[in-house]
């Protein structure tokens, strides 16, 4: 494809009033990339009254990706948050379009997500539930009702369809430069033809942007690259694991049908044909993930590449072709006016990273949104109250620069993008785990635990045991929304650690060493509840200026100066940038994440199982509940610490990952006898529901406070800490919501996102839930409207499609007086 058809095919636009402008000296911020995104964020920096904020663009504003994207917009995705966002993107056109006098060509057509088998069927039960709470426009209409609104679909092929009403088409092009002179009208600035060619930090902390023009000065620096992310983000040192895929689509010749309908086509995804389509003027749009990804140009991104396509390869989507005409007829007949073939950078796992990055200051990054235009608006947004206000207004982790750590190299970004993009379409279940990029990261213990039967998962890219089989060859699973064979192992597992005594790796823990003079006193102020004399354990809820939890963090007294914080280990490096903006000059951190593995002990027999593998006194009397030592186990150093999230009487033993197989060898001799066995992490989350304790990422998230999610029990009011003032404005108030148990009368558990019905009404939503192997109970947990949260109250949870009926549990279930955690 040359450029003299790119240019003949594609609205592209140009601004010569961008060129020439003197460039500032000075800047408040400083947005590299002038695609939709970054155009969004000078936006909305400019808007919310950051004045000094420039744009600089190396060609003409949407040069990469945006002038060729398809233009297709909708607001269903994986995660609830995003799909608020790209809600938001989509209202905010009409707004950017009467500032800037600029057209976007907004087409609101409605769209459809057809299901033409029972899976996918089920997946848009899930959607539609979710919906429900998020208050979208969705409902479920008959495939015969599809083809009345769109004439050109043969409805045999599919159950039902998903309609969305916010769903429709624009003006790639169109749509970015009213972004960007939106920004103008605000003081926001963009300069074209000013290609950055270096970023330096300087000693004062600002950073130098180096362009063929000249030198900026800038407080705050935003990769928007695009499809040059990864080499913006070599200029300040910065690997970023992001991929440019090809992409086709096809632009067909004139229909009729299309031609004489009356009014314009709804847009519509056909998930099992792997197609996307919409009216493209008197002709169809038709777009695919090819089943077999092609990632373009691994070593870099040429600097000269600009308004141009790649050649096209119909071949390599002939067979979704060969779908697209049997479920729309009216394609095979029509001739295709043009082929395009067009980079887009994915992410890993499909979402956007953004925001600030780890370690670096005030260097921020919005890259890998392949969705521009669905997320580009919600993106800037996100962007801007961070930079302003200093946090979201909504939890955003699901596209979180940090939710990656240096483990997402290059290469594994590039695997890892390859399978996100050969999966757009395809089904993930929530038991599955997906096959490229594993064993980025393994513990000592990997390849035993595999040799007996465990199922592996990853986080932040540790593998982690999630059941256990028989052996290597039984460790599989059919991936279903329902329960599946994983179902009874995990209720062996669950036995073993209320009977007897059993053991899981705890290396994807978080660990974080505080030491210093000044090491008390910061995390006095750091964190909202107490912190604990040497020796002892605290439970710590850690909160954000705005009243947000950000941290539910178990703190561990070594020494008065001396302390090791114990939490999520996704949100590491999450939690080191929170701490590096207060951390004072005698005060230290270290993530030691890498430094500290281990096996925590869980079930009536570990002291048992402990004593024999320990010189020191482990008995109730010696070692309480919250205690915490440095001593020897099995031989090797640890840190001990009595503390369970099994419910059950436990130990955690953290040791360097070089005595880890010695330790395992020494508890697995010694609890021979016990019943020893080992189990993952679906047990222990089973395990945790009986107790009504709520996981970080699921329950306890940016978007709640310490009063709706139950944490107030553990703060210390007499004391001043970090967004007390707003989490005792939010107390005196009193919560709009509250997280609760529930117990479901269904033999369908739940995964996440259900609503939470009371009538007809959505009163909540589910956050985490399974199977209580101990209580034999369906349980969830669940955020629902105040007056809906009391114990005993009767409400109803909808699962894929249908309701069970749910009620409202006093807390925990099992044990709940703690009696067995603290014999």
């Amino acid at each position: 494809m040359t450029n003299i058809l790119a240019q003949s095919t594609l609205n592209i636009q140009t601004d010569e009033s961008a060129r020439g402008k003197p460039l500032p000296s000075h800047a408040k911020c400083v947005v590299i990339g002038g695609g939709v995104v970054g155009c969004s964020i000078l936006f909305h920096l400019s808007k919310f009254g950051w004045k000094d904020v420039i744009l600089l663009e190396r060609n003409e504003l949407t040069s990469g990706s945006s002038w060729h994207a398809a233009g297709q917009i909708h607001t269903i995705s994986s995660d609830p948050n995003i799909s608020r966002l790209q809600s938001y993107t989509i209202n905010l056109y009409k707004e950017i379009e009467e500032l800037s006098g600029q057209s976007v060509g907004l087409h609101l057509t409605g769209g459809f997500y057809l299901a033409s088998n029972k899976t996918w069927y089920d997946y848009l039960k899930r959607e539609r539930s979710k919906a429900r709470y998020m208050g979208l426009n969705q409902e479920f209409i008959s495939p015969e009702e599809v083809a009345r609104r769109h004439p050109l679909i043969n409805p045999k092929y599919y159950h039902a369809a998903l309609w969305d009403d916010q769903d429709g088409d624009l003006d790639p092009s169109g749509t970015t430069y009213a972004f960007a002179k939106a920004a103008r009208h605000y003081g926001g600035q963009y300069f074209t033809h000013t290609p950055v060619i270096a970023t330096k930090m300087r000693s004062d902390g600002q950073w130098e942007v180096t362009t063929s023009r000249g030198t900026v000065i800038a407080e705050h620096v935003v990769n928007c690259g695009g499809l040059w992310a990864r080499e913006v983000g070599h200029m300040a040192g910065l690997n970023l694991p992001v991929q440019p895929m090809e992409h086709h689509y096809l632009l067909t010749d004139r229909i009729e049908e299309v031609a004489t309908f009356g009014s314009r086509l709804p847009c519509g995804f056909d998930y099992e044909a792997n197609l996307y389509f919409r009216q493209e003027r008197d002709g169809m749009l038709l777009g695919t993930y090819e089943p077999v990804g092609v990632p373009w140009k691994v070593g870099g991104t040429p600097w000269d590449f600009g308004h141009e396509l790649l050649q096209p390869n119909l071949e390599h989507i002939a067979d979704r072709l060969e779908l697209g005409f049997e479920r729309i007829p009216a394609l095979a007949n029509a001739g295709i006016k043009d082929a395009i073939n067009g980079p887009f950078t994915f992410g890993p796992d499909g979402n956007p990273m953004i925001g600030p990055v780890p370690g670096m200051r005030n260097y921020w990054c919005a890259v890998g949104v392949m969705a521009g235009f669905c997320q580009g608006g919600g993106v800037g947004l996100t962007m801007a109250e961070w930079m302003i206000d200093g946090e979201p207004s909504i939890d955003v982790w699901a596209m979180d620069v940090a939710r990656f750590g240096k483990w997402a190299s290059p290469d594994w970004g590039t695997v890892k993008s390859c399978e996100n993009y050969e999966r757009r379409f395809v089904m993930t279940f929530p038991n599955e785990t997906l096959p490229k990029g594993r064993r980025q990261q393994t513990t000592a213990l990997y390849d035993r635990l595999v040799a007996k039967g465990a199922r592996m998962g990853q986080a932040f890219g540790l593998e982690n045991a999630l059941w256990f089989a028989n052996g290597p060859e039984d460790a599989h699973e059919i991936p279903t929304f329902e329960r599946n064979r994983s179902f009874d192992y995990v209720a062996a597992e669950c036995k073993a650690v209320s009977e007897a005594v059993a053991g899981i790796e705890i290396a994807n823990f978080g660990k974080h060493e505080i030491k210093g003079p000044g090491a008390r006193a910061w995390l006095d102020r750091t964190m909202a509840g107490f912190v604990p004399k040497p020796g002892r354990i605290a439970l710590n809820p850690m909160i954000t200026e705005k009243g947000r939890v950000y941290g539910d963090l178990t703190v561990a007294c070594l020494a008065e100066d001396h302390f090791m914080l114990f939490g999520s280990g996704g949100m590491q490096d999450a939690h080191s940038r929170f701490w590096a903006k207060t951390l004072p000059a005698d005060v230290t951190h270290k993530n030691q994440t890498a430094e500290w593995h281990g096996i925590a002990l869980s079930g009536p027999k570990s002291r048992e199982l402990l004593a024999w593998i320990t010189r020191d006194d482990v008995s109730a009397e010696a070692f309480k509940f919250r205690d915490t030592r440095q001593t020897f186990v099995g031989g090797v150093p640890v840190i001990l610490n009595r503390i369970s999230f099994s419910g059950e009487l436990g130990f955690e033993l953290y040791c360097h990952p070089q005595y880890l197989i010695r330790l395992s060898e020494a508890i697995e001799e010694a609890g021979a006898d016990l019943g020893y066995r080992w189990y993952g992490s679906r047990a222990l989350m089973s395990l945790r529901l009986e107790k009504g304790w709520g996981a970080w990422g699921l329950e306890f998230r940016p978007d709640f406070n310490a009063i709706e999610c139950g944490m107030d029990s553990l703060i210390n009011w007499k004391k001043d800490f970090v967004g007390k003032a707003t989490t005792l404005k939010a107390k005196e108030e009193g919560p709009k919501r509250k997280l609760v148990v529930l117990t479901i009368d269904t033999p369908i558990d739940v995964s996440l996102d259900e609503a939470v019905m009371a009538g007809d009404e959505a009163v909540g939503y589910i956050t985490s839930g399974g199977y209580a192997h101990r209580l034999g109970k369906s349980m969830a947990m669940a955020y629902v409207a105040t007056a809906h949260s009391a114990p005993g109250t009767k409400l109803q949870v909808e699962i894929l499609g249908e309701r069970y009926d749910a009620e409202v549990q006093d807390g925990a279930i099992y044990d709940p007086s703690g009696q067995r955690m603290r014999a």
